[in-house]
């Protein structure tokens, strides 16, 4: 990841030359389409790194490690955005304390929220009521997703954090379509073989569409004792970190469960900023040190997402 020689041959997709791609309108496409094709082109190449957060299974933690991700990043000092993709269950805004958050426009196209320095996007923020339902078909994900990709004005990102539902269905296809070249996925389990045994399929499912695996985090690995920090194991450990072995994939790491996490998360605030010296936060600097390499800062000196 720390090579940036595939970010800069993107950027020729989105040049005014006549040899880019995103130049040249294709025989079969209509010019509305040609348009939005390169709209969506411009956007992306002012994002460096695009990586997907993945679990074959719900109830992993996959939201809450791709929320401390996109916060460890920033506290690193890499300038973020947050794409929460998860059509019928955002919970994005939730974990950030962002539920009463509006999206409003301007000459750019949609402004994210901006969380101090943190820029996120859901589709919770363009719900009229957070208990309402959203009752989509495949076409109609897959253009909302569009719209974030190709309207929402980003700006220039070394990092886009994207959250994906469980599974392998409309959501995460239509983000590995849209854009084209993604870094990677990060994948989500648990360690108990009932939740590993997903993870061979969102392997799978991203060797059929060429998306490099960065690796696979176990979540819920062992208990954290909210008083001296030692990490208990309580259910079956190394599920994770077999599977990886299994698939030929890296493994990047355990986190444990901490009731710290749980409250953080209810109360709007990443636990990262709250406690970055506790045994999540030593896991997330493990694993950001091998999705982005050693030019990131340690993120016990960083400062919470907040400010706004």
């Amino acid at each position: 990841m720390e090579d940036d020689s595939r970010s800069e041959t993107r950027t020729c997709d989105t040049c005014e030359e006549t040899d880019g791609s995103a130049s040249r309108r294709k025989e079969d496409e209509t010019k509305e389409a040609f348009e939005d094709r390169r709209k969506l082109q411009s956007r992306l190449r002012r994002i460096r790194h695009k990586i997907v957060v993945l679990s074959g299974k719900g109830g992993v933690g996959k939201s809450t490690v791709a929320v401390n991700l996109a916060v460890a990043l920033m506290m690193s000092g890499k300038r973020v955005g947050l794409l929460d993709v998860d059509i019928h269950g955002p919970s994005i805004p939730t974990m950030l304390g962002l539920e009463q958050e509006t999206i409003h426009g301007s000459e750019e196209g949609l402004l994210p929220i901006d969380i101090g320095g943190l820029k996120v996007m859901s589709l919770g923020f363009l719900l009229r009521n957070q208990d309402d339902a959203v009752i989509w078909r495949g076409p109609m994900k897959m253009g909302v997703i569009k719209q974030f990709l190709k309207d929402v004005a980003w700006g220039d990102l070394d990092y886009l954090i994207i959250d994906s539902p469980p599974g392998t269905g409309d959501e995460p296809l239509s983000v590995c379509q849209l854009i084209g070249m993604l870094d990677g996925a990060v994948i989500v389990t648990t360690p108990q073989r009932v939740a590993t045994v997903d993870v061979r399929k969102s392997i799978t499912f991203c060797r059929q569409l060429h998306v490099p695996v960065l690796g696979v985090v176990e979540n819920m690995s062992g208990f954290a004792c909210p008083k001296c920090g030692e990490v208990t194991q309580i259910l079956p450990s190394g599920g994770g970190k077999r599977i990886a072995e299994e698939m030929n994939v890296p493994y990047l790491g355990a986190i444990p469960m901490d009731p710290k996490i749980a409250a953080a998360c209810d109360s709007g605030r990443a636990l990262l900023g709250q406690d970055s010296a506790s045994p999540m936060a030593r896991a997330m600097n493990d694993i950001i040190t091998q999705i982005a390499g050693d030019g990131t800062r340690d993120i016990s000196s960083g400062q919470e997402p907040g400010g706004r």
